[in-house]
């Protein structure tokens, strides 16, 4: 099976070890990346060759030297990187960061804090979003 590969822009190390958790029930066909800021997301992605590139990357707003939005807002005019899926994950509820990320063309907006602890109860979960969001977009991609 073909081994996908994800990064999470996040400066939240418990979110981190968090995530890492909920994607090792998936099997190791997953391979995560990591980067605490947009300025270490876009080092990694530019040393990436086209085949190395994540099919997704889960990106909080809130963060030091360069936010998601910043982040953001390179990675879609880069011809390169333009095409890859963005999930924001953030505990940010502001409306203006909602609009400002879905005119960047996001995948999805999820709202932190998710529930790590107890993940079959609701579907906001980070287990759910892995075992059903991510699972899914592989897999469409493998058709």
């Amino acid at each position: 099976m073909k081994t996908h590969s994800i990064l999470l822009v996040e400066d939240d190390e418990l979110d981190v070890i968090s995530f890492r958790r909920s994607l090792k029930q998936l099997g190791s066909d997953y391979e995560l990346h990591t980067a605490y800021n947009g300025k270490e997301a876009l080092t990694f992605l530019n040393n990436c060759d086209e085949t190395m590139l994540p099919g997704v990357i889960l990106l909080d707003v809130n963060m030091p030297k360069m936010n998601g939005i910043e982040f953001l807002k390179i990675l879609r005019t880069d011809e390169k990187l333009k095409h890859i899926s963005v999930f924001i994950i953030t505990t940010s509820t502001e409306n203006s960061d909602r609009v400002i990320t879905e005119e960047l063309g996001i995948s999805g907006y999820i709202l932190k804090p998710l529930n790590y602890n107890d993940n079959s109860k609701r579907a906001d979960s980070m287990e759910s979003f892995v075992q059903f969001h991510l699972r899914k977009i592989f897999a469409d991609r493998e058709i």
